[in-house]
């Protein structure tokens, strides 16, 4: 499960920002620009999507506290940090396209 969330929120996040760079060419806009922005704008949608909506994850956190299944809590908060770490990982792989073009000889 935890390859899942991390690839969900990676491919959400790589894409939006692989279609916006060529939505950006097509507008005549610098498609760099184009791409972090989207990045940064979609992360959040992509942890969302990652967990499969987040009325899930918040039912877990209540039942963690209210009812002490903290097993459970425990379980969902590792797969937001997972997700985060896709979101991130792929926003990261995108600001390094510019460096890149500079080490092709």
């Amino acid at each position: 499960m935890l390859i899942y969330h991390f690839l969900v929120a990676f491919g959400v996040v790589f894409g939006a920002g692989c279609f916006s760079g060529i939505a950006a060419v097509i507008n005549n806009h610098p498609p760099l620009k184009a791409m972090t922005d989207m990045t940064v704008f979609v992360k959040v949608w992509a942890i969302a999507i990652a967990l499969g909506g987040s009325f899930d994850s918040l039912k877990m956190f209540e039942k963690g506290i209210l009812k002490g299944e903290i097993r459970g809590m425990v379980k969902e908060v590792i797969f937001i940090v997972i997700a985060m770490v896709g979101a991130n990982f792929a926003a990261y792989m995108l600001k390094l396209i510019p460096d890149f073009g500079n080490r092709i000889p």
